[in-house]
């Protein structure tokens, strides 16, 4: 029995060495990547104990003493007089782009993929992407060239129309429209082209049997496309949620290039990571950032977890994890 027992292990044992012995050039393919990801997201987090520490330059981050008490750092932010409006300014924002990109982006995808024409197809992929290479810096300077109350093209239309010049830099009002458009605009394209790439792996054939028997456009992408796009869709929705309370410098940069100097545009457009940056920048204390960013990460960690756990109990085919 222990000899049969034996023999079955080497066994399973020579099966895996073959099989990783065959993976070896998928795993050289990955190395690039995941050490990439492994020095730029992984050994930086090491860090966080800042937000913790009365940090010093000169002492450095282990070298440091501990804050008395520990959780005087979150104590700015939690404090601020306007904690409340930015954090409900960076919830709006963030779910708005998250359903106005996802709407926008699964209806550009169904539509380029029913162009059959391979250079047209090519054309609108590359107008719709185009944005996405944008800074923001240019697109600031796009919108100042259409929204100036001097030589704007908005305000040129409406004077020449016998109305008053608007003062788009000064009514906060504007803005909570101004900027989801604006980053729709920047951003659509680049989730279009996931989820074209999504559909173009959808096997043809389901396409061809709802064809002969009858099935129209709207019935084909309605019971075969949005069906098996789901596991696409949540993911991404996913990783929607845990950016809820960012609004950092990766993806609204906006919100840091807007020409906002009096302040006027704050209750609408400042964020969390806006009113830290400016706050932080006359104090210096990387500490107090370090504790909001910490705050930010955890509450986005919590939300993935939660919305997962929920898609799990409701199709455990469709989970992230």
């Amino acid at each position: 029995m222990n000899a049969i027992t034996n023999s079955s292990r080497k066994s399973k044992s020579y099966r895996t060495l073959r099989s990783a012995r065959r993976q070896v050039p998928f795993y050289f393919m990955m190395a690039p990547g995941l050490i990439f990801i492994t020095i730029l997201f992984y050994i930086p987090m090491a860090g966080v104990i800042i937000a913790f520490k009365d940090y010093s330059a000169r002492d450095g981050i282990f070298g440091s003493p501990w804050m008395d008490p520990l959780f005087k750092n979150f104590e700015f932010f939690f404090k601020s007089d306007a904690a409340r409006t930015v954090t409900f300014n960076t919830l709006f924002y963030n779910l708005l782009e998250a359903i106005t990109v996802t709407l926008c982006a699964l209806a550009l995808a169904i539509l380029l993929s029913e162009v059959k024409n391979k250079v047209v197809s090519a054309t609108y992929k590359g107008s719709i992407l185009l944005p996405t290479f944008l800074s923001w810096i240019v697109i600031q300077y796009i919108l100042f060239s259409m929204l100036s109350v001097d030589r704007g093209i908005v305000n040129n239309v409406i004077t020449g129309n016998g109305g008053e010049a608007v003062y788009w830099y000064s009514e906060p009002s504007y803005w909570r429209f101004i900027l989801p458009i604006a980053y729709l605009w920047k951003n659509v394209g680049y989730y279009s082209v996931l989820y074209v790439a999504a559909i173009a792996g959808i096997n043809p054939d389901y396409y061809e049997a709802a064809q002969l028997d009858g099935a129209s456009n709207w019935q084909r992408i309605k019971h075969i496309t949005l069906p098996l796009l789901k596991p696409t869709i949540i993911v991404l929705s996913l990783l929607w949620v845990g950016k809820l309370f960012n609004g950092g410098l990766g993806d609204w940069n906006g919100f840091y290039t807007l020409p906002n100097d009096s302040g006027a545009l704050y209750p609408a457009t400042d964020v969390i990571d806006t009113l830290v940056f400016r706050s932080l920048k006359k104090v210096n204390d990387y500490g107090m950032a370090s504790a909001v960013g910490l705050y930010q990460s955890v509450v986005g960690f919590f939300l993935v977890l939660i919305s997962n756990y929920i898609i799990k109990k409701k199709d455990p085919d469709s989970a992230l994890f």
